[in-house]
């Protein structure tokens, strides 16, 4: 499994479902995101967008980027409500088995922005599934108890305003439609056909590396 998907396994999949009772009601100038009054700014969003991308060594877009940030923000919040508690350790753990192998990882872990990226999505991760009523990344029914924990979240999280810039697109089942999204991640359908080519071109060259 190549880390873009694992990052997506853990990450981007506990954020698809979280903002159906969530609102847009416009954000402040300057801000990507105000998510139950943590604002997240449109250059945190652009710095972690490129640094993820650098550690990866493939395209992570800023609109992907904010939702995970929106989703850890979320997650962090519903976890504080409910007396959720997640260690360093734990965090630790959980992040190397986002990225899945040891040479990604310290590659995540050499620039600050991304290694906190990192830290924050493995974070939420573990509180989702601890959420849900799992120990931990070690529990046996980790990913059931991470879907649990998706529903609980989902739940809490009508209660919380979101707002979300324009420019970054809209929220469609949770997650952002970069097709309607401003400057940051508009590109042609020739550069978009280009692009989703070289992704498959790398997944499979992925593939066949671990087999």
């Amino acid at each position: 499994m190549s880390t873009s998907r694992r990052l997506g396994a853990i990450g981007v999949a506990a954020a698809l479902v979280l903002l159906a009772g969530g609102c847009a009601a416009g954000t402040h100038p300057g801000a990507a995101a105000v998510v139950g009054g943590t604002e997240i700014s449109v250059g945190d969003v652009d710095e972690t967008s490129r640094a993820v991308t650098n550690a990866l060594g493939q395209d992570f877009t800023a609109g992907v980027t904010l939702s995970e940030m929106v989703n850890s923000v979320l997650v962090s919040k519903v976890s504080e409500e409910k007396s959720i508690s997640v260690s360093d350790a734990e965090t630790a753990q959980a992040a190397k088995l986002v990225v899945g192998d040891e040479a990604a990882f310290q590659k995540f872990q050499a620039n600050p922005v991304s290694r906190d990226f990192l830290n924050d999505v493995a974070s939420a991760a573990v509180a989702t599934i601890k959420l849900g009523g799992g120990s931990g990344v070690n529990d046996p029914q980790a990913q059931q108890k991470q879907q649990d924990g998706i529903a609980v979240v989902k739940d809490a999280s009508k209660n919380i305003d979101v707002s979300i810039a324009p420019r970054f697109g809209q929220w469609t089942d949770g997650a952002i439609d970069g097709k309607v999204s401003g400057s940051l991640s508009q590109e042609s359908d020739q550069a978009k056909a280009k692009r989703q080519a070289q992704e498959q071109q790398q997944q499979q060259q992925q593939g066949q590396g671990q087999g």
